[in-house]
This record gives C-alpha cells, sequence and structure tokens, in this order.
C-alpha cells in the first residue's frame, strides 16, 4: 500500500488515474458475449445446455434447469439453525428499511385540470448471483426484498450451475427473501435467458445483481431489451480519517472490503502522516491472519493507496473527486461533513461503524454504484421496482384556458397537426 502526499508530484498522477477508473473493464469480452447473446435467442434452452456444459462444466436438461422447491426445503436441513436466524435477522432489517421507500399513486386537482403519477410494480424481475470466488446470501436478500416490498409478482434468481450443488445458504436466503424461482445457469446465458426467454425460463422485464465482466457486459448489451440496475464493477472503500483514527479499525476496515476479490479497490486519505504509515504497518500485519490472504495482497499491490493531504476540506473534495463506492468518515462529529459530502453510493458515519454491518445486517442495501457512477447512480432501492406513469385528464374548459399558448407552442415547433388537435374539439 501506497503512501503519497499531496505535496509529492507522483499525487496528480495518481488521483487521475483513479478518477478516470470505469466500471467497464475494456471490449476484449464483447464479442463472446454477442455470440452467447445470439446463441440463446435463437436456441433457447438447447444453448443454455451447451454453454453451462462449456463454462460450468456441468451436463443438465431443460427440466434440471429449475430447482424443485424440495431441494430448497432441504437446504434448511443443511445450514445451522443460527444461521437461519441470522439470515432471517438480515432480512427483517432489510425490509424495514426498504418499506421506508416506499412511494404510492398521486394526484392533486388544477382547477380543472387533474394531474398525478401512478406508481406500479414491474411484473417480473430477475435476480443474477455469481458464483466463483465467495458465496453471497447477502445480495439474494438486498436484490430480492426491495422487489417484494415494491409488489413485484415474480422473482427469477439465476446462480451457475455447479458439480456439488448451490449453496444450501443462497437458497435459504432465496426462499426467506420471496424468490419465486431459481435456476442453475449463470454467466452471460443467464443474463439472456432471462431478457429473451426460453421455453423454460419465461423473460423478466429488469435484470439485477452482480457477476463478472461477462455478465455485466452482457446487461450492458441487452439494456433497452430489459432494464438493468447498473453496470457493476469492482468493491470499493475509501477511508477519511482523521489523525485520531484508530490504525487498527481503519487497516480492518480497508482489509474486509479488498478481500472481495483481486480487483477490489480501497484507498485511506488523512490528514495525519503518522496514521498513514501506522495503518500501512497495520494493513501489513492483519493480512496475514486473513483466509483470502492471496486475494487481498493482489488487490493491495495492484490498486490501494494512503493519501496524505493537508486539510479536511481537501480529504472532502478528493473523495467527491473519486466518487466511490463506500465512504467512511472516521472522524470527530462526521455529521458536520454530510452534506459536504456530494458523490458516494453509502457513506459509514463514526469510529463504530464499519461498512461489514452495512454489507450485512444494517438495513439499508448494499447493491450500490462503483467505478466512479456514485456521481450519477444511486444505490438499489424500492424505486428501482416499480414504474411510474404521468396522469393527465383536463376538462373542456381547462383546455379552453390553454389553447392559446399550447397553438403557439405547436407553431414554433413546425408541428402543426398538435395545434390541429386542439381545435378539432371546438374548443
Amino acid at each position: 500500500m501506497k503512501v503519497i502526499a499531496s505535496t509529492d508530484r507522483a499525487f496528480k498522477v495518481m488521483v487521475k488515474r483513479i478518477t478516470t477508473r470505469s466500471n467497464l473493464q475494456g471490449s476484449a469480452v464483447e464479442t463472446t458475449v454477442r455470440t452467447i447473446l445470439s446463441a440463446v435467442a435463437r436456441g433457447g434452452d438447447q444453448a443454455l445446455v451447451r454453454y453451462t456444459k462449456k463454462y460450468d462444466k456441468v451436463s443438465l436438461k431443460p427440466p434440471q434447469f429449475r430447482v424443485s422447491p424440495e431441494q430448497v426445503k432441504e437446504a434448511y436441513y443443511q445450514i445451522r439453525k443460527e444461521e437461519g436466524d441470522a439470515l432471517r435477522y438480515a432480512a427483517q432489517r432489510i425490509m424495514a428499511f426498504h418499506e421506508r421507500q416506499r412511494s404510492k399513486t398521486w394526484m392533486y386537482q388544477d382547477n380543472g385540470a387533474t394531474l398525478g403519477q401512478v406508481v406500479v410494480p414491474l411484473d417480473a424481475v430477475g435476480l443474477y448471483v455469481p458464483g466463483g470466488k465467495a458465496v453471497y446470501p447477502s445480495s439474494v436478500l438486498m436484490c430480492a426484498i426491495p422487489a417484494k416490498v415494491a409488489g413485484v409478482k415474480r422473482v427469477v434468481m439465476c446462480t451457475p450451475a455447479s458439480k456439488v450443488g448451490i449453496s444450501p445458504y443462497l437458497l435459504v436466503a432465496a426462499d426467506i427473501a420471496g424468490v419465486d424461482e431459481v435456476y442453475r445457469i449463470g454467466g452471460a446465458q443467464a443474463i439472456a435467458a432471462m431478457a429473451y426467454g426460453t421455453k423454460t425460463i419465461a423473460r423478466v422485464d429488469k435484470i439485477v445483481g452482480p457477476g463478472n465482466i461477462f455478465v455485466a457486459t452482457a446487461k450492458r448489451l441487452l439494456y433497452g431489451t430489459v432494464d438493468i440496475d447498473m453496470i457493476a464493477g469492482p468493491s470499493e472503500l475509501l477511508v477519511i480519517a482523521d489523525e485520531a483514527a484508530n490504525p487498527v479499525h481503519v487497516a480492518a476496515d480497508l482489509l474486509c472490503e479488498a478481500e472481495h476479490d483481486e480487483e477490489a479497490r480501497v484507498y485511506l486519505v488523512t490528514t495525519s502522516d503518522r496514521l498513514a504509515k501506522e495503518v500501512v504497518r497495520q494493513v501489513q500485519d492483519q493480512l496475514k491472519r486473513l483466509n483470502r490472504m492471496k486475494i487481498v495482497a493482489k488487490s493491495l499491490a495492484r490498486y490501494a493507496v494512503a493519501f496524505v493531504v493537508a486539510s479536511m476540506e481537501e480529504a472532502i473534495d478528493l473523495a467527491n473527486d473519486i466518487a466511490p463506492e463506500h465512504l467512511t468518515l472516521s472522524v470527530d462529529r462526521p455529521f458536520d461533513y454530510l452534506e459536504k459530502v456530494r458523490h458516494a453510493g453509502a457513506l459509514f458515519l463514526g469510529r463504530y461503524t464499519p461498512p461489514a454491518v452495512a454489507d450485512y445486517v444494517a438495513g439499508p442495501n448494499h447493491v450500490l454504484p462503483t467505478g466512479g457512477t456514485a456521481r450519477f447512480f444511486s444505490p438499489l432501492s424500492f424505486d428501482d421496482y416499480v414504474k411510474k406513469s404521468n396522469i393527465i385528464a383536463y376538462s373542456k374548459e381547462e383546455l379552453v384556458k390553454v389553447r392559446d399558448h399550447l397553438s403557439r407552442i405547436a407553431h414554433m415547433e413546425g408541428l402543426d397537426a398538435h395545434a390541429k388537435s386542439v381545435e378539432s374539439r371546438q374548443v
């Protein structure tokens, strides 16, 4: 983990490298993904059979794609009672938070015009749950529960097939969250199946959830055929720490985020050179005791930086430029800086709010914008699972009042049929 002061020549170079990062990790895989999408669109289930055997090394027939209710029930016997209790506790917290995000149909009267919006849930949503280096039942809860709070009738989950079967933790989490259908299909082919539909898997209206570069590319290419939540990139954490921060805690939080995968990015911004050096020492010491030490070490070597700046104002400005997925304020009176933070997926305020608490049990969603997209994207929420239609109803008398203004604007745009649509009503 490098330490770079704002007075160093390398400071601006490193900041530019970080602020110009992107969730789109290159286009080398795009040709492969387009081939997969086209094959699934044409071949449906048979293409899924072929790609599941090719990429997951599992031979499945279409009737075996879907996980049966009996298999879901069996999953409960494969985990400990206290593990199930922990998932249920997290689910209750996530539901309580997202229920507070509810919005309803609204209307108001403006003389003879009735105006408003109708809010309705999407009909069907697809949830992608990655396989690979870790198992993420928390992501199942985070993606599925807001959909159910919103009233989505059909929630579908796809996760890669495996010779040892789907993790019971994923199946239990899916059941607790109210997922309606679970399929053993992964990769870009799963995204294609949910977007286009096959004989076995009916299409959905929106696809949410993280995945590797193939999954992210498939979601990007299929946007418009279906809606998507966002293009998810590597996990990120930026910690702003003052000189009173505990270096043991700061190092532990950085390592927590870096253990996701080799591409995870963690940064420290502090006003204390002494703290920066002590955090680096703590990171090196704590790293040796981690189960995923090799993964974390690669992440740190590639991306980790400790910035030393002159003031808290400069620290906040740097954080806003980077627009991290997670931002921790390990400082005195963190709420004093709340309105100054413009760009972050989630904020962790104070000495005793580790990012892990929000990953699992706090309640706010942990599906967050990455790669600097916190400048314009928001966390996954209730609003992602509903759509809104505008309501306009005019009386004859109210239409008369607006006729001249409407006609003038229509003629400005050279669209006389717009004006005549009002005139035809003889108002």
